[in-house]
């Protein structure tokens, strides 16, 4: 993967010239798309990272993201000119990594690419990056779980915040820690989209007859705890 190759998908020609513009002018190397379908076409493994607009032709951005998460892990930043609650939830249970609200500064999007690229880098250097339980591995450096030796599929923010709490069995977090430490800063007033992961990894993760569970402390948040 480039470090510095960036995938814009808008079909807005004035948005691509004006974030062109910015990102040549830090060093990044920008390929352009017009809708989901070209993204799609264009992503291989030399992108650093996607900027997803949600409304375009052929694809949207919310189907694109989709197809991306099916077997990518890519950092993917969506633009939505709706700024409504719902989209920006829609997204970011999708994998999302952050959305931005159109209009926007060129500047924005270039320090908003900045920092999840370096959230994402941080996080696969940190340390091992290797989370192990009874039949459970969490890989982060390679975003992979495995459960009783077989691939589980997760998204990379499920495996985000599952990493997380396995990595510290009995710490309780609450839905506003894992907003601000998963996705980088605070997402008031969504807070149910972690609740959503939540869901999402229990039904991925069957942990009859482990020992091991991610248990809800109500009216606060949630756990990793292992008997």
């Amino acid at each position: 993967m480039s470090a510095n190759k960036i995938l814009i998908a808008d079909d807005d020609r004035v948005v691509h010239e004006s974030l062109s513009i910015y990102l040549k002018a830090e060093g990044y190397e920008v390929v352009d798309a017009y809708n989901g379908a070209e993204a799609l076409d264009k992503l291989d493994a030399e992108i650093a990272l996607c900027v997803l607009d949600i409304m375009m032709p052929v694809m949207s951005g919310i189907e694109a993201c989709k197809e991306i998460r099916k077997n990518s892990s890519i950092p993917i930043i969506m633009l939505t000119a709706k700024g409504e609650e719902i989209d920006r939830i829609l997204g970011l249970e999708l994998g999302a990594d952050d959305y931005i609200v159109k209009p926007f500064s060129p500047r924005e999007v270039v320090a908003r690419i900045k920092a999840v690229l370096r959230r994402t880098t941080e996080q696969q250097t940190s340390d091992d990056g290797c989370v192990a339980y009874d039949g459970l591995v969490i890989d982060i450096k390679s975003y992979t779980v495995t459960l009783r030796g077989k691939p589980v599929i997760c998204t990379p923010k499920e495996i985000e915040i599952l990493y997380m709490l396995a990595s510290n069995p009995g710490q309780v977090f609450t839905r506003e820690q894992l907003l601000n430490r998963v996705w980088g800063y605070d997402f008031a007033g969504e807070t149910r989209t972690v609740d959503t992961h939540i869901k999402r990894l229990r039904a991925k993760l069957d942990n009859t007859g482990l020992n091991w569970s991610i248990k809800t402390i109500y009216g606060v948040g949630y756990k990793f705890e292992v008997e």
